[in-house]
């Protein structure tokens, strides 16, 4: 097990250590069954307290990601995997997991643009533009757009994990997505310190995402870099 870099979040640090061990499940680098190091270990290479790991570990098994026996140790379930913050954010590094951050371009207020797919109830929306990070490695570009009618989004409140943004500021969780993946070419708008050029084709995610309706209330679209991201979509 590596010493992770743990990038600034609005969640606590034993929240984040939580998703990054969550992420190692998911990418099958911690596999089913198998023992995790020594507590103490385990803290020493996150550079934390003890009291602060095992509240981590005491998230993830109250999440069904752990098994914890007494006297024995502590035990992955990958069953549980879904309920993580980033369960449904789907890009890992070609190593695989990666702890996802971002850093928001703009949010505005607009008109729905002809071009987009049809979805939500409302003629406007919340346009977010962000640089994806896994770790400290920028990998992707997003655009997601939010029907008005879920609330407007708040750049001063946002947080890395939008979806959690919409369940604590906005009172809606979404509850399932559909990927379309393809390539495309990256956005004039990109970041600087994106790793691919504009204009430059590269892989390409377009998402819709649903909560509690028929129809989706979210559109997004990704330009991610295939040496330093891969799209996983994993069945269970």
């Amino acid at each position: 097990m590596t010493n992770p870099s743990l990038p600034v979040s609005d969640l606590p640090v034993y929240g984040r250590i939580a998703e990054h061990l969550a992420r190692e499940i998911a990418a099958g680098r911690l596999v089913d069954g198998e023992r995790l190091p020594p507590e103490r270990r385990m803290s020493a290479q996150f550079g934390i307290s003890v009291g602060t790991l095992r509240k981590a570990l005491a998230e993830l098994a109250g999440r069904g990601l752990l098994r914890r026996v007494q006297g024995s140790g502590n035990y992955v379930r990958a069953d549980g995997i879904r309920d993580s913050v980033y369960a449904m954010f789907r890009l890992e590094r070609p190593g695989g997991g990666g702890m996802p951050r971002a850093r928001v371009l703009s949010v505005d207020l607009l008109d729905k643009p002809a071009q987009l797919p049809a979805f939500g109830q409302d003629t406007r929306g919340s346009r977010i533009r962000r640089l994806r990070f896994l770790g400290d490695t920028p990998v992707a570009l997003e655009e997601i757009w939010l029907d008005l009618s879920k609330g407007r989004v708040i750049e001063a409140d946002l947080s890395d994990s939008l979806y959690r943004y919409y369940q604590q500021n906005l009172g809606f969780w979404i509850a399932r997505v559909e990927d379309w993946v393809s390539v495309g070419t990256v956005p004039d708008w990109a970041a600087a310190d994106f790793s691919v050029l504009p204009g430059t084709v590269c892989g390409y995610v377009e998402r819709f995402a649903w909560a509690d309706a028929d129809s989706p209330v979210e559109f997004s679209r990704t330009w991610f870099d295939p040496d330093r991201a891969r799209y996983v979509q994993r069945m269970k």
